[in-house]
């Protein structure tokens, strides 16, 4: 299961009363990204949630894909996000304690652990791979990318 599927709506019970509707917690589901990021959804919403629900569109809904946000450019940003945090040196508590601020999205601290130690074992395999073809810049770059995540 992949952590975004464990990336959860902050107050989601008071979005579901705005929104007048039924959705799923996950932020990343089908129906929630219809309904909350939909133009007559997102009037509905408080002026403070609103924001959020923009920023996070923003950040991480922007792409010109057709499938626009099913293609799957949404999920990797914000993995990529929950490494830019690692990597500046945050714990899994603060990560979600920044994601709730910024977004007003939750994950509980142990299922942000798990994947920060999957992708620091990723890039183990990945470093030993490079080794065993010879590829020192790959093995270089999955070095650095494990210390930063390790930190």
């Amino acid at each position: 299961m992949a952590i975004t599927d464990k990336i959860y709506l902050k107050n989601h019970r008071q979005i579901a009363s705005q929104l007048e509707a039924n959705i799923p917690k996950g932020a990343f589901k089908g129906a929630t990204l219809d309904l909350v990021f939909s133009g007559e959804g997102l009037t509905k919403l408080d002026d403070a949630t609103q924001e959020r629900v923009l920023d996070f569109a923003q950040d991480f809904l922007d792409c010109d894909c057709e499938d626009n946000p099913y293609c799957g450019h949404p999920e990797r940003k914000f993995i990529r996000y929950l490494l830019e945090l690692r990597a500046q040196g945050l714990g899994p508590d603060a990560i979600v304690d920044v994601m709730t601020d910024e977004y007003m999205l939750y994950a509980y601290p142990g299922d942000i652990l798990s994947f920060l130690d999957q992708s620091v074992r990723t890039l183990e395999a990945v470093e030993a791979l490079a080794g065993v073809e010879d590829d020192r810049e790959m093995e270089e770059k999955a070095a650095t990318a494990k210390r930063e995540l390790s930190g």
